[in-house]
């Protein structure tokens, strides 16, 4: 399978950002030492390291947001 494509039904509403949400993908698993194959088929990693990688990324994506909305209204 190519790399930022998947087999499940979720749609980004900004699809340039494949390649950020990528490279947040392989910053995370990096930072928490879980190994991921850069052909982009991760199907070998436990699934409690997938889930830790995205409930870092979705933290991250939240933080942003928030900083993002925090500037706005400050």
């Amino acid at each position: 399978m190519v790399q930022g494509q998947s087999r499940n039904s979720n749609t980004l509403v900004v699809p340039q950002a494949i390649a950020a949400l990528d490279q947040m993908k392989y910053e995370v698993a990096q930072e928490l030492g879980i190994q991921l194959s850069k052909d982009g088929y991760n199907g070998n990693i436990l699934t409690v390291d997938a889930g830790h990688i995205g409930g870092n990324i979705t933290r991250r994506l939240v933080q942003m947001a928030e900083q993002n909305l925090a500037g706005r209204y400050s």
